[in-house]
């Protein structure tokens, strides 16, 4: 199927890969400190996916997200 609407990125960028990364090992860190009953490190990567939030938003702000000055998109 063709479709004349131009693919908007889906966030394939630098911005979008790096927060996604870090939220992920967040996300999994956190459930194994929770798993251990580590309280202060469930804490720990709950800040991390904070971190890695605004990672990426800086990371789009400085020109690395989708429509980025520095980003130049790859053709699939």
């Amino acid at each position: 199927m063709s479709s004349s609407i131009d693919d908007p990125g889906h966030g394939h960028s630098p911005a979008a890969w790096t927060a996604v990364v870090i939220m992920l090992v967040a996300v999994t860190l956190g459930t194994i400190f929770y798993w251990f009953d580590l309280p202060i490190l469930v804490w720990a990567s709950a800040g991390l996916l904070v971190v890695g939030l605004i990672v990426g938003w800086a990371l789009a702000k400085a020109g690395y997200g989708v429509n980025g000055s520095k980003y130049t998109p790859k053709a699939h």
